[in-house]
């Protein structure tokens, strides 16, 4: 039986992912290190910022420690927040799926993108109320494809009033995802996995995720309970 539905952010509610990748190229780029978009769509994409720095950081042989992460990562916020207040563009069907999803099952965000980053993107749809628990790239120490954040989601649901008994089981959460990472993340958590094909092609998604679908406006709500169905 379908109780909670857990939503990525970037890539599933808004198509923010073309600024996190010019925000780590101008980054990277002051660092002498030159990231292609065909770079970053397959192997940064669904990585938290600490993630992508570690990652192109080793590759290019170049030192790592935390000073050297938080400098670079609040310098890509900076840039990040720049081009997002210039636009932003929310995925036709994720305001009125939301809207009809409230109140008859429990929503959560669960994203490797920072919690002001994911308030901007809820706040210019409208639909922050909806969202009562926000898991995101502060609130976790593993980024997708660990399960963390998923199963960090579903805790915080099973604590909101009126605490459901028993609890919410991860079989009775579907997540909606978009990357390949959040979909195998999902899988770890004993989720079920609905795949918008935002990023990637439905090829690459297919036999990893339990439906994929082009866009939201094609499907009500309620229809994903026949994930969770028996």
């Amino acid at each position: 039986m379908l109780k909670a539905i857990i939503f990525d952010c970037d890539g599933v509610i808004v198509d923010s992912e073309p600024h996190h990748m010019k925000a780590l190229q101008q980054v990277l780029q002051e660092e002498g290190i030159t990231l292609s978009k065909e770079e970053y769509y397959s192997k940064y994409l669904a990585m938290d910022d600490k993630g992508c720095f570690e990652t192109a950081l080793a590759a290019h042989q170049q030192p790592i420690n935390n000073k050297i992460l938080k400098d670079l990562i609040i310098r890509k916020m900076a840039v990040y927040r720049t081009l997002s207040q210039q636009e932003l563009y929310l995925y036709p069907g994720v305001v009125e799926f939301v809207k009809k999803a409230a109140g008859v099952y429990r929503l959560a965000i669960a994203s490797g993108a920072f919690r002001g980053e994911i308030k901007f993107a809820l706040d210019k749809g409208g639909m922050r109320s909806a969202f009562p628990v926000i898991v995101s790239a502060q609130d976790v120490r593993n980024g997708k494809p660990h399960p963390e954040a998923f199963l960090t989601a579903l805790a915080k649901l099973n604590e909101l009033p009126p605490v459901p008994n028993p609890p919410i089981r991860p079989d009775e959460c579907v997540v909606i995802e978009d990357s390949l990472h959040g979909v195998e993340a999902a899988r770890l958590a004993g989720m079920k996995c609905l795949a918008v094909t935002n990023s990637y092609a439905r090829e690459s998604l297919e036999g990893k995720a339990d439906r994929i679908i082009t866009s939201l406006t094609e499907m009500e709500p309620k229809e994903l309970e026949a994930l969770c169905a028996g």
